[in-house]
């Protein structure tokens, strides 16, 4: 059981205070008894004088006789006490108690311990039980002179009155001592109570402070020792709060930092339990549970995160760096560096941070494919110019009807040179944004019209029906003449090359807000659904074989996304396989 300052103060002034009334009662109880009988004791010896004269001054028989009864009675009479008048020879001649055969049948009193005494030195005490009155007395006896002879006189009194005197003061005792010690408990209350309140506001104080209020102060009008620890605790509590303040500051800027941070963060202790985690890292990671207090393992299924902790806990090397490649919750490249948190020399702990670097590696390898298929596109007609060029030096020009062939395949190979040189160099301007866009106002069946004029052969070639649904009142829109026809160019020559014979293409327009979208519909061969997400790279091609004999580039529909998105729209398409295919475009309104 717990006790406070205030009770344990209190009790312990209660105990002391206990134990000194206690040792003062025992000490007066038992002065008080001997002062009681020494002051009775030193009564009698008075009376018993005054007595001794009285006896000798009386006009009775000059012997001692008898007739010293009647001075015994009076003595006791005025008294209030037992006299007895005893010779020399032990006979009693008077006693107050006894009279008339009583007094005669009185054993003799000689061997009496207070006659003895007194026989010897002249006065004489004992305490005993009276065999002649049956009960304990205490007795003083003296010797007296009468006319020359002597006798002894005794005055006795009750040993039960002066245990009654000594028991009433001893009760009055008691009770001053009762009185003092519920006195000094109240004392001793009030006294903890002034010593411990100081103590107990600096107690709430403290409590208040680690509950988080700073500005907790004590005020106490001391000049002593409680007044210095009051003073001290304030001051304490002004630097307390002063570096709470800067820690929390330092704290809330540096989770400032690791909130806006893209990459991830986690921290764990020299045991690999996580401490901190940041947003990105729950981001990447799709963590919704609390991760603190626990290892990486349990809160990401990814056993290389683990290794490379494990690692830069019992590394001393440094920094670690390591590609990581989680399939879950989404396919991802996560570059890790790690580096070990030392305190005193030893390892205290481990840093991560993740790097999402799935856009760069997707662009290395764009790259790459980039490199690779201009490098192909390149190869085939430079090697087929090569060819038919040596050919012809070697003497094929003289078969004039092959020597026209081959010229024309030269030709032909040159156009799509140029064509692919001239995509190329249209997508670079597109993508570093140094192509001028000249907008203006236009009409949007004006343009589709001059565009359908320069695929007329192409569509009666093909016998393919060419369907125009847009409405005469539909707005102008704020585009680049020139770039937008490249647009149409591209998605309509498109949809003409993939059609089938006596195919059909729909060419419509609804105005959507501030924008206008267009739909190409064809009923060719359409796209497969798993190269729909690729159609828009650069150099992809659903069908490589029939695209090279169509006499794509490859970059059409590349340059027409980066068009539209110049121009702040969307482009998107809808495909079924061998239904055909939907291209749809949004352009904004003049």
């Amino acid at each position: 059981m717990r006790i406070n300052i205030h009770n344990r103060i209190t009790l312990v002034f209660i105990i002391i205070s206990a134990v000194i009334l206690f040792s003062v009662f025992i000490y007066l109880s038992n002065n008080l008894q001997v002062y009681t009988y020494n002051r009775i004791k030193a009564n009698l010896t008075k009376q018993i004088e005054l007595c001794k004269s009285y006896i000798a001054d009386t006009s009775t028989n000059n012997a001692i006789s008898y007739d010293l009864d009647s001075v015994a009675d009076k003595i006791g009479k005025a008294l209030d006490l037992r006299a007895t008048i005893i010779g020399l020879n032990g006979i009693v001649y008077g006693d107050s108690e006894l009279s008339g055969n009583d007094l005669l049948n009185v054993e003799n009193h000689i061997y009496r311990p207070e006659v003895q005494q007194a026989l010897k030195s002249g006065i004489g005490e004992s305490r005993r039980f009276s065999t002649t009155i049956k009960k304990e007395f205490l007795y003083l006896a003296s010797v007296f002179s009468k006319n020359g002879s002597k006798g002894i006189i005794r005055f006795s009194i009750p040993l039960l009155e002066i245990e009654q005197l000594l028991d009433h003061l001893s009760h009055t005792l008691a009770l001053f001592i009762l009185a003092a010690f519920i006195l000094s408990v109240l004392v001793s209350y009030l006294a903890s109570s002034y010593i411990s309140r100081p103590i107990r506001g600096i107690s709430f104080a403290v409590k208040d402070i680690a509950n988080g209020n700073y500005s907790k102060k004590i005020y106490f009008r001391s000049n002593d020792e409680i007044g210095d620890l009051a003073d001290a605790f304030n001051y304490m509590s002004e630097n307390v709060k002063a570096r709470i303040e800067e820690v929390n500051e330092s704290k809330s800027r540096l989770e400032a930092v690791f909130s806006s941070m893209y990459e991830g963060v986690m921290v764990v202790d020299n045991y690999g339990v996580i401490l901190f985690i940041n947003h990105a890292f729950k981001t990447f990671f799709k963590i919704e549970e609390d991760a603190l207090g626990k290892r990486p393992i349990e809160v990401i299924r990814i056993l290389d995160i683990q290794e490379i902790v494990d690692s830069a806990l019992s590394s001393n090397n440094g920094l670690i760096s390591k590609e990581i490649l989680p399939l879950f919750p989404e396919e991802k490249v996560l570059l890790v560096h790690a580096t070990q948190i030392k305190k005193d020399g030893n390892a205290n702990g481990a840093v991560l941070v993740f790097h999402d670097v799935t856009d760069l590696r997707k662009l290395e390898k764009i790259r790459q494919d980039f490199v690779a298929n201009v490098s192909h596109e390149l190869r085939t007609p430079v090697s087929n110019i090569k060819g038919y060029a040596e050919t012809l030096v070697e003497g094929a020009l003289n078969d004039k009807e092959n020597a026209l062939e081959f010229l024309r395949i030269i030709l032909s190979d040159s156009n799509r040179l140029s064509a692919l040189i001239d995509d190329l160099l249209n997508l670079a301007k597109i993508e570093s944004g140094k192509l001028n866009m000249e907008k203006g106002p236009y009409g949007l069946l004006f343009i589709v019209d001059q565009v359908m004029g320069t695929f007329k052969k192409q569509i009666e070639r093909k016998s393919i029906s060419v369907k125009t649904d847009i409405p005469n009142n539909i707005s102008m829109v704020f585009i680049d003449e020139t770039r937008i026809k490249q647009v149409f160019n591209n998605l309509i020559d498109n949809a003409i090359k993939y059609n089938r014979p006596n195919g059909k293409i729909t060419i419509s327009a609804c105005e959507l807000g501030s924008f206008i979208k267009v739909e190409i519909a064809d009923t060719g061969i359409g796209i497969p659904n798993k190269e729909l997400p690729r159609l828009f790279e650069r150099f992809y091609r659903v069908d490589k074989a029939r695209s090279r004999e169509l006499g794509g580039t490859g970059l059409g529909l590349s340059i027409v996304k980066h068009i539209i998105e110049a121009h702040d729209g969307e482009v998107s398409v809808e495909s079924t396989e061998d239904l055909g295919s939907t291209f749809s475009f949004t352009i904004p309104k003049a």
